[in-house]
């Protein structure tokens, strides 16, 4: 077995599809291809298997995945119509060209995966959503938010990565940050977001991972979390979130019923609290300044 090998865990019924991202003497550290989970295992309990090979529960997550970003894209579309008949409610006739820009909301987005990070980016960019990402260590999220924040000014930040239950030879408490792996480290990175921007509409925080503390993340001051059901999360479904705060208006409040039960995870993967959309039009369009005739008058 060799680093970067598609695997199955025996001993789960292999249910999930994993990379291997190291090997230590007999076992692996192993990353979800699909959802957000980091896990170690022996290499006696790993099943390789060929890259076509999709399990029943990865092909449900593709199959769900692929409608919910339809549904994004959808979505999108229908914003900047709507943003069109907004902005030509005052002109007596249709111009030939739109008369006002769009201004979605910024995102910051801190990710604990690299290879996670890099497909979220490329759907930001596929949306037109204006977004700067980071790969952090969760352990660095709230320093690193601490840097970031005035100079990016982001109207939504996306706190994510790896996280889950950990195991341990006594009973886990699922009220306590300690029995998770890295709730504590977003619990941070919120607090820090938090007392940078205490309006819960002037700066929208999406946070959590698989099996994440939900009612911690969001007591600390997140306005969406995971994972209420302490289930796996897909790797893109922060960046649903996300992207529907980006391009809702600032008119309105993200339908959380809309949001989450589209999410790939759905309800028991992601929740959240009525936040306002940061989205806005502007007026006039942006022009082409290399096509403009100007007079200089200063001296």
């Amino acid at each position: 077995m060799n680093l970067g090998d598609l695997v199955v865990r025996k001993s789960y019924g292999g249910d999930v599809t994993f990379r291997v991202e190291n090997i230590v003497q007999n076992a692996a550290v192993i990353k979800g291809t699909e959802f957000r989970l980091l896990a170690d295992s022996p290499l006696d309990d790993l099943i390789q298997v060929p890259p076509s090979r999709i399990t029943e529960r990865g092909q449900q997550a593709q199959i769900k995945a692929k409608e919910s970003l339809t549904r994004l894209r959808k979505d999108r579309q229908e914003q900047s119509q709507r943003s069109g008949e907004s902005a030509l409610g005052g002109w007596p006739q249709a111009p030939k060209e739109a008369p006002y820009f769009e201004v979605p909301g910024k995102v910051l987005h801190l990710d604990g995966d690299a290879l996670y990070l890099s497909k979220s980016l490329s759907l930001y960019e596929q949306l037109r959503i204006p977004a700067e990402g980071h790969h952090v260590h969760e352990s660095k999220m709230a320093e690193t938010l601490y840097r970031l924040l005035p100079r990016v000014r982001p109207d939504i930040v996306v706190i994510t990565g790896h996280d889950g239950v950990l195991k341990q030879s006594n009973t886990y408490d699922l009220y306590s940050l300690n029995s998770y792996k890295n709730s504590q480290n977003f619990v941070a990175a919120i607090r820090v977001a938090r007392e940078y921007e205490r309006n819960f509409d002037a700066l929208t925080i999406v946070a959590g991972a698989c099996q994440s503390h939900f009612e911690a993340l969001l007591g600390t001051g997140a306005n969406f979390a995971s994972s209420p059901g302490r289930i796996l999360i897909h790797a893109l479904d922060p960046v649903y979130i996300a992207a529907k705060a980006s391009f809702t208006s600032i008119r309105d409040t993200v339908n959380l019923g809309d949001v989450l039960n589209h999410t790939i995870s759905g309800n028991q993967g992601m929740g959240g609290i009525e936040t306002r959309g940061s989205f806005r039009i502007g007026m006039p369009r942006l022009q082409n300044l290399s096509t403009l005739k100007v007079t200089p008058s200063a001296v």
